[in-house]
């Protein structure tokens, strides 16, 4: 893959996470240019021109190629390093992505999103309800799979780890309560030990220091 990347991107974003992090683990030099989503930035003009659905992350290349959709550039760009195995491993690596964005991107970022910014979008408590119960069951489901072993496949870390890591570790944002799943918990810790992965609001990438704007 290429380096002299730039990647549009939000702070408080997990799916930007996953790509920050993915460039950082496989040494990939880029720079971050800011994208307020709060303000709608994403849907102004210059920023559709990259990306017509308007959401962030966003890589472009020094070609002038764009990258878009986090899971998706996971996959790609880890291609060929032990980030990605092959196989069935590989499809175990695919399966868990797309669990991750229909159990943790589409609830718990959801609620997490509307939790801390709650004047974007007025949400109902009977909406974080459900998003409870299904965001419990998912949390569920990857503890007990961590219960036999170390990272999600391949017995060592891998893209599925750094896309579940994204939304899991910031869970409590939510409301959601890490410790009743012990399993889980350790692989936190694991994850927050491997190379390339920083807490969200830490970006040496960026032109200038990323604050929470509300």
């Amino acid at each position: 893959m290429v380096s002299g990347l730039t990647l549009y991107d939000y702070w408080f974003s997990g799916n930007g996470w996953k790509v920050r992090t993915l460039l950082r683990r496989l040494g990939l030099p880029f720079t971050i240019q800011w994208v307020d989503i709060l303000r709608g930035e994403q849907h102004e003009p210059w920023f559709r021109a990259k990306n017509p659905v308007g959401q962030i992350p966003v890589i472009e290349d020094p070609s002038g190629r764009i990258w878009t959709e986090s899971n998706a550039i996971l996959e790609t760009w880890s291609e060929g390093t032990p980030l990605l195995p092959s196989g069935h491993q590989r499809h175990q690596v695919r399966a868990w992505l797309n669990f991750e964005q229909t159990w943790i991107d589409g609830v718990i970022s959801r609620a997490r999103f509307r939790r801390l910014f709650p004047t974007v979008i007025p949400t109902s408590e009977a909406f974080f309800t459900a998003w409870r119960a299904e965001g419990e069951r998912a949390l569920r489901t990857l503890d007990e799979h961590l219960e036999s072993v170390e990272y999600m496949v391949a017995g060592r870390f891998t893209v599925a780890d750094i896309g579940l890591y994204a939304y899991v570790h910031v869970a409590q944002d939510a409301d959601f309560q890490l410790t009743e799943y012990p399993a889980l918990t350790a692989w936190i810790r694991r994850v927050a030990r491997e190379d390339g992965v920083l807490p969200v609001a830490d970006n040496p990438e960026a032109p200038l220091a990323c604050t929470p704007r509300q």
